[in-house]
């Protein structure tokens, strides 16, 4: 068995000819972008691409095959060089069940699949051409569509405050709107970890990952996992999500839920704590907030105790958030090193020193460790690092 870094959410801002996908997300993100940078500069191995169902962008990828950048593995996933790429789409259900709209994630092994996806999607949106639509079918549909084609269903950033699963999605169980045995593992966002998630009883049975939901290149890979298999493909990252046959995700690198944006409850207004036993915020007494992830979590607790066989969550600091370490000095580091993975887990503190200041390589060693002093993030803004 080999170990893979691995990114399953990472968002299209345009296509080949400049036509918005991601409204929200950066211009710089097409798909060929995309995957240079993810391979170059990231140094991931495996990479989940969503917004592949839009016509120009299956379009690129088509080309991409013509002109011999990518090809398509027997066990399915797209390859460019060592880089696999796993098509995905991004999709928004709101049916009669739901209580707030649910973000999902659909992958598929190729681009004949995708393609077909897309062609059935196009009945069902009002605009095949942008991400992150709602579908006009129920939750089950969808998922019966996916396993149809033989694809994957996964539950997107379940816990964040607005589109999510059990942020507004559901009163209290994923059951009130999907069918349990056709989920293949749960996303858990940015806000959450593997110990708070492990709250709820009916996600024991699922694999968890920690996608960075990428909106800009320099986001790619702030939440990423390692995957324990043969081989980059497919087929082999379906058996990871099940566990089966000794392959899995080894271990699960996101950030520290106090740097999410919705781990704590915040006024709606000025983004101070809210107090919930007053009903006002503690700054400036506005009655409306955005609830936190922690706080919803505690809502739904059903399970005092943390699935014994979870893989370890490490609580990632991504270089973007180490103060005084701006892009200038990003680059620096990545000519003598190589790739971001690289400079995270294994250039040794006094090499870093050599390329930066002592106090920026200072900072990068104890985020490895977990020793950095974190304010808590909320009401969508991040959290930030105390240390400076």
């Amino acid at each position: 068995m080999k170990q893979y870094f691995a990114d399953f959410h990472i968002h299209i801002g345009r296509t080949f000819t400049g036509k918005p996908v991601k409204i929200t997300g950066a211009k710089s993100l097409t798909f060929t972008n995309i995957i240079k940078h993810a391979r170059n500069e990231k140094g991931l191995d495996i990479v989940g691409i969503i917004d592949c169902h839009s016509p120009e962008v299956i379009l690129e990828m088509e080309g991409l095959i013509e002109e011999g950048t990518l090809s398509e593995h027997r066990d399915g996933g797209l390859q460019y060089g060592d880089l696999t790429i796993i098509p995905g789409s991004e999709l928004e259900i709101y049916d009669e069940k739901c209580k707030g709209p649910i973000h999902v994630l659909c992958f598929f092994s190729s681009i004949s699949i995708m393609k077909e996806f897309s062609g059935w999607l196009s009945d069902y949106l009002k605009n095949i051409t942008l991400s992150s639509q709602r579908i006009y079918v129920s939750g089950q549909m969808l998922q019966k569509k996916v396993k149809e084609l033989n694809g994957l269903f996964i539950p997107a950033h379940v816990f964040t405050p607005f589109k999510s699963l059990f942020g507004k999605g559901v009163q209290r169980s994923l059951t009130e709107v999907f069918d349990p045995e056709l989920i293949d593992a749960v996303e858990l966002g940015l806000s959450a970890d593997t110990v708070m998630a492990d709250q709820i009883g009916e996600l024991h049975r699922y694999t968890f990952l920690t996608n960075s939901d990428a909106h800009s290149l320099k986001k790619i890979a702030r939440e990423y996992q390692i995957l324990q298999i043969e081989e980059p493909t497919f087929e082999e990252l379906r058996k990871a999500l099940a566990g089966a046959d000794n392959r899995k995700v080894k271990a699960n690198y996101g950030l520290d839920p106090l740097l999410g944006k919705y781990h704590q409850t915040v006024c709606s207004e000025c983004f101070s704590p809210y107090d919930a036993d007053k009903g006002v915020c503690k700054q400036c007494n506005h009655p409306k907030f955005v609830k936190g992830v922690a706080d919803r979590i505690s809502e739904l607790k059903t399970a005092g105790e943390t699935s014994m066989d979870r893989p370890p969550y490490i609580h990632q600091v991504p270089l973007e958030f180490i103060p005084g370490l701006g892009p200038k000095m990003l680059e620096k580091l990545l000519n003598h090193f190589g790739t971001e993975m690289a400079i995270l887990h294994n250039v040794q503190l006094s090499e870093l020193s050599r390329v930066v200041p002592a106090k920026i390589a200072g900072l990068i060693g104890r985020a490895r460790e977990g020793k950095l002093n974190l304010k808590a993030g909320g009401g969508g803004k991040y959290g930030k690092i105390a240390d400076s």
